[in-house]
This record gives structure tokens, sequence and C-alpha cells, in this order.
């Protein structure tokens, strides 16, 4: 970059981008990191990131010789162990949810297009070319009370895993398309007849 100033701006972006990505880094895989940036142009100013601490790690790595270990860094040292034992657990409580979210979401599709699929099969079924007006309608009550059946149960079974179940709005299909809003206000008609 020829300018310095977009020099400077871009450099103080990129820093706290790279600092804040080496933070998660140690956070959530229990690292130990040392970054040390120089800034560009006539500044010329020194930048550093470092966990547990900058100095510990250069030393570390210059193989400097560290003071004897005394029982404060035993005491730490148990507790770092233990702090990145947890985070480790933790890691994989992520990783385990986010794996049974994934099947959820396929069992939720699978129930998704079988649906679609009934509604089809029994849209396009011959059954229903032969129907009369009022055994048609009979049908249209029977198919509205089992789909209030269903939006009941899936609002239970929702309620029991606040997940939310993408077949909830299946039923939408199945609603009456005229605009006279026929729902029946009984409530779910179980023992409505199927025509023969």
């Amino acid at each position: 970059m020829k300018n310095e100033c977009n020099m400077q701006v871009t450099f103080s972006k990129r820093r706290a981008g790279l600092f804040k990505k080496a933070s998660e880094l140690c956070t959530l895989c229990g690292a130990e990191i040392a970054i040390v940036v120089f800034s560009p142009g006539k500044a010329n100013k020194v930048y550093s990131f470092g966990h547990p601490s900058v100095e510990l790690l250069v030393d570390r790595f210059l193989g400097r010789d560290l003071p004897p270990p005394n029982d404060d860094d035993r005491y730490n040292h148990l507790i770092r162990a233990h702090r990145n034992t947890g985070q480790r657990g933790l890691n994989k409580e992520v990783m385990d949810i986010q794996e049974s979210l994934q099947k959820e979401k396929a069992i939720g599709k699978s129930l998704l297009e079988s649906g679609r699929g009934a509604y089809d099969r029994v849209c396009e079924s011959p059954i229903i070319d032969g129907l009369s007006l009022s055994q048609l309608e009979q049908l249209k009550e029977a198919l509205e009370a089992q789909k209030r059946k269903v939006e009941f149960e899936a609002k239970l079974q929702q309620m029991g895993s606040d997940a939310p179940f993408p077949f909830l709005t299946f039923g939408s299909a199945l609603s009456s398309t005229s605009g006279d809003g026929a729902s029946s206000s009984r409530g779910p008609n179980v023992d409505a007849p199927f025509p023969n």
C-alpha cells in the first residue's frame, strides 16, 4: 500500500482480528500462543498478545533457563490442566449437540417430505374422482380433524423438546383455500366418517 494512513488503518483492523482469533483459539482449544507484531511505517510500534503470557512463551521458545518450579507453579499447572480438561469436555459436548441437531434436521426434513408425499398420494388418488359433493365435504372435514390432531401432537412434542418442528406448516397445504375461514370451532372431530 502506498498511502501510509490507509496502511495504518488496515494494520489496526487486521491486528485486532488476529488477536481476537488467537484469543478464541486459546479459549476453545487451550492452546498457548504468543504473537508479536510491529506496526508499519515510521511509528514502528510493537504490539503483542500472549496466553498465558508473552514472556513465558518467548522464554520457553528460546530455551532460556526458567526458575525452578515452586508450589505456586505446580498449583497453576494443575489449574491449567483442569481448565483444559473442562474445555475439552465442553468442546466434545458442543460437537455432540451439533451432530444431534444435524440428525434432528434430517429427520424433520424426511418427515416433511413424507408428509408431502402422502398429501400428493391422497390428492392424486382415484378414490377422490368418484366421490359426490357431500362425500368430498365429509372427507375434507375428516382430513381437517386429522390435521388438527397432528398439529396438537406436534405442539405437545415441541413443548417437550423446545425445538421447532418443520412439519407444523404442513397443515397449510390441507387448509381451505376459500375465504370463508371454514374451520370447525368444535375442536377435532375424531369420529368423522370416511366415505367408502
